[in-house]
């Protein structure tokens, strides 16, 4: 690849703006969609199956996606460009029709459409962060998509606290204000990809890398080609930081599923049958879910910082260890105002989440694979994802009395084990000081 030019901390921010635009539809779907699900009158143990969108089109997606991109140039468009500027298109057709739906497995359905785009716009994203910026910088480049994430997440909770006052009353079966939130997703999803292309350039491949694009052309199978041979030859540290994912995305995915139901419980003592006590714990939850992403955003760049200074794993297990202390306190809550300080661990693992484990990948790659090693990332993040879809409405039906509190309490014992196997990360190469 040619030579990358050190670019300013304003620069680095105007590329990652699209980011923002790609988590507020993530946020939506952390936040918003599980309550839709709820107004449909789905039961707890078919939450998890209900859910199982996301995780399997990221499996299928991303690292096809990932891998197409690496062997895609045009002197226009660009070699990301064109992926996450068509998945933010999908994604904001989906937002628009989300809060239509009639039925729970209309939901479902639209949340595939929603993934896809998500998926298709993920990984190449994080690609072009990779391609465009020096080793240096790319500890603030990821970290600039951690600020980006906390941000974007902060405005799809706050819109869950906020759009109630203003826009009131029901359409069918669903409040307004979540006609409002998924509109206004729409809306940012493509604007703000379209910023970030149009405010960074692509760095074009050298004459070897066009030789070797020209050698070996995309077509049907090379994506799947590229992704076998890129898991026969992955890294030692990619096969370690799978056990902290499994861990992590599977605590994860049993804590979105259900903060709102344990909030209502602890707080209301009230159940989705209580259609407006819901509706309220909902509303809280977005608030705190929203401060939790405040304090993301503030400590990104900290997070980048004490990187460098100590390494991407010892920071991430701290982090980890403070959102297990958050879990393992939320289910504990009677006074919704104690939430505010709980939800603090939370929004520091979270940032450490979105950026600090890339770091310790991107180092140990290829450059030129950087889009299916991305995918294959996320492939790690997507399986534990699956595997709880599949697994915990059984283990919430049997063994937590499909109670939404035990299970927050168990997702905070697995980002425990999360945290413990980050330690069984053994880094190769180190973070260069800026």
């Amino acid at each position: 690849m040619s030579t990358k030019f050190k670019l300013s901390f304003w620069q680095i921010i105007n590329m990652n703006v699209g980011f923002f635009g790609i988590q507020y539809s993530f946020g939506l779907q952390q936040s918003a969609v599980n309550p839709i699900y709820d107004f449909l009158h789905a039961s707890p143990d078919q939450i998890p199956i209900l859910n199982l969108a996301g995780p399997l089109t990221g499996l299928l997606i991303q690292p096809i996606i990932g891998a197409m991109s690496d062997k895609t140039w045009h002197p226009r468009w660009g070699r990301r460009k064109p992926y996450f500027f068509v998945g933010a298109i999908i994604c904001s057709i989906a937002l628009f029709l989300f809060p239509f739906s009639s039925s729970l497995w209309m939901a479902a359905g639209l949340l595939w459409i929603l993934d896809v785009g998500n998926n298709t716009a993920m990984e190449p994203y994080r690609a072009f962060i990779a391609d465009t910026l020096s080793e240096d910088q790319q500890p603030t480049g990821f970290q600039a998509q951690s600020f980006f994430t906390g941000f974007g997440q902060f405005l799809a909770y706050i819109s869950l606290f906020l759009f109630p006052i203003v826009f009131v009353g029901y359409t069918g079966s669903l409040p307004n204000w979540i006609y409002a939130s998924f509109f206004l997703g729409a809306v940012l999803s493509v604007s703000s990809i379209w910023w970030s292309m149009s405010k960074t350039n692509e760095i074009p491949p050298t004459e070897e890398e066009l030789a070797i694009l020209k050698a070996e052309p995309l077509n049907i199978l090379s994506p799947f080609i590229d992704i076998y041979k890129a898991v026969l030859e992955m890294p030692k540290v990619m096969w370690q930081l799978f056990l902290v994912y499994l861990f992590q995305w599977y605590a994860m995915m049993c804590y979105w599923q259900n903060n709102s139901k344990s909030i209502a419980l602890s707080v209301w003592n009230v159940t989705p049958m209580n259609k407006m006590g819901y509706e309220k714990a909902v509303e809280w939850n977005g608030l705190i879910g929203a401060f939790g992403f405040i304090i993301t955003f503030s400590i990104a760049f900290y997070l980048a910082k004490l990187a460098r200074k100590h390494g991407p794993k010892l920071i991430h297990f701290v982090c980890l260890l403070l959102g297990s202390i958050s879990f393992l306190c939320f289910p504990q809550v009677q006074n919704q105002y104690v939430f505010f300080a709980v939800v603090i661990g939370y929004g520091i693992a979270w940032a450490s989440m979105m950026g600090i484990p890339y770091l310790m990948v991107v180092s140990n790659i290829p450059k030129e694979r950087y889009g299916v090693y991305m995918g294959i990332v996320n492939m790690m993040i997507v399986i534990p994802m699956i595997f709880q879809n599949l697994s915990f409405g059984y283990v919430l039906k049997n063994f937590l009395d499909n109670d939404p509190r035990q299970a927050i309490s168990f997702a905070g014992v697995l980002l425990v084990l999360a945290a413990i196997s980050t330690l069984l990360i053994k880094i190769k190469k180190t973070i260069p000081s800026e």
